[in-house]
């Protein structure tokens, strides 16, 4: 069973189905831990952590890849530190430390060892031409293409050739880049993944803004915004936000100022317990034990300097 949720979730990665995959993960953890197959625990965890990169939760991604490695170092996993080492490329990614995150794919790349694998490899390609492209390593961005070209060439998947269109993109003379970039969005409107679509958005409001279009930017950004605040992908919201106000718009974040100092993933509890939640209702929700989310809420209400429940409804109203 949980090489059959393994197979599942690949795919779901590839529609951007984050909170199936992060159901399936967990649940493959657990029999996995059950059955002492330390292997599949690995893999699962990795999931999760990439889960977590996607909403920007940096703290438990950091301790989900963190334990996805130490696995793999103590086995000899090369899939679990692989899957560690994308899910902080990822967060980097969202966060805007694309030498960091060019880094940490550079290790997915080696064939050997507990850090690289292939699938991983190729699955996270799009990110490393990203990243690359950013930090000026065009030749290294090139060669990964040349890789994920190959591959997608073989697949009919219109969510896979929109990645591989996004990169040219990306790699593109500037007269050129609008073309592909048009060409990844319609690839995208006949698959599946909606938050790969609002990621290729962003990064063609982005290349619009930057060629002075502000008008034609507006449109792909707001667009973006929307699908990553539905998904709860903070940090690229945050990024959408920015190139909105680069492009003249005054954008307010949805988030309350007072709760600025929380976590993301404290952010998301208080925003559940605000809207009635038990802390066992809060727990299945995001995957964890109660007694985490009772750590959680009083860490919460010292942040904000609260004591009550109804002071925290108040507060996130």
């Amino acid at each position: 069973m949980p090489q059959v949720l393994e197979f599942m979730i690949q795919a779901e990665i590839w529609m951007g189905r984050y909170a199936s995959i992060a159901a399936s993960a967990v649940e493959g953890l657990r029999i996995a831990q059950e059955r002492g197959r330390p292997n599949s625990a690995g893999q699962h965890l990795g999931w999760l952590a990439l889960t977590a990169a996607v909403e920007g939760d940096e703290e438990t991604c950091a301790i989900r890849a963190a334990s996805a490695i130490e696995l793999a170092g103590a086995h000899g996993l090369g899939v679990a530190g692989a899957l560690g080492n994308w899910a902080l490329a990822h967060l980097d990614l969202a966060a805007g430390r694309h030498a960091d995150a060019a880094k940490r794919l550079r290790a997915t790349s080696r064939s050997g060892g507990t850090g690289g694998h292939l699938v991983v490899r190729v699955m996270s390609t799009p990110h490393f031409v990203e990243a690359a492209a950013r930090t000026g390593d065009r030749k290294a961005a090139e060669r990964a293409l040349r890789v994920l070209d190959g591959w997608v060439g073989s697949t009919r998947s219109p969510d896979r050739r929109a990645l591989a269109t996004r990169c040219h993109a990306l790699l593109a003379a500037p007269g050129d880049a609008e073309e592909y970039f048009r060409a990844a969005l319609d690839l995208h409107h006949q698959g599946f993944s909606e938050f790969e679509t609002a990621r290729t958005q962003l990064l063609f409001g982005s290349a619009l803004r930057r060629n002075r279009r502000p008008g034609a930017a507006r449109e792909h950004l707001h667009s973006a915004l929307e699908t990553f605040e539905r998904s709860g992908a903070r940090l690229w919201a945050e990024q959408a936000r920015t190139e909105l106000r680069g492009a003249g718009e005054a954008v307010r974040s949805s988030r309350p100022k007072a709760t600025e100092k929380l976590t993301a993933q404290q952010y998301q509890i208080a925003r559940i317990v605000a809207d009635g939640a038990t802390n066992r209702e809060v727990a299945a929700r995001l995957f964890l034990s109660p007694r985490t989310v009772e750590h959680h809420l009083r860490n919460i209400f010292t942040k904000l300097d609260i004591r009550s429940r109804v002071e925290l409804v108040r507060l996130m109203s």
